[in-house]
């Protein structure tokens, strides 16, 4: 049985990373690339709490696009500003903390 160092609670109860959610300041923009293409660019996500690339890969599903995660940005080809907050949301992510420019 594996306990978490940060919380002290086992791994199947421990809530580190639902609280590191509720302290995100995320920021969700599109930037216009090569050939007129949008990306959709999501930053400001805590690395150290949150499996980032597991989330870049459930976020490629869900829209079924493609992305990528460079420098602890989450990158997604089209443009999906809307959509992505209400996913995040669905994730566990406050939508108090996601801020759409």
């Amino acid at each position: 049985m594996s306990v978490c160092p940060k919380c002290g609670l086992v791994k199947e109860l421990c809530v580190c990373e639902t609280i590191a959610k509720e302290d995100q300041r995320i920021k969700v923009f599109t930037v216009k690339r090569k050939f007129g293409k949008l990306t959709t660019v999501i930053e400001g996500i805590n690395t150290k709490d949150i499996d980032i690339k597991d989330m870049a890969k459930q976020l490629k599903n869900k829209f079924a696009c493609g992305g990528t995660v460079k420098d602890n940005v989450i990158e997604l080809q089209g443009d999906h500003k809307q959509r992505v907050k209400e996913e995040l949301i669905k994730m566990g992510f406050s939508a108090n903390s996601i801020e759409i420019k």
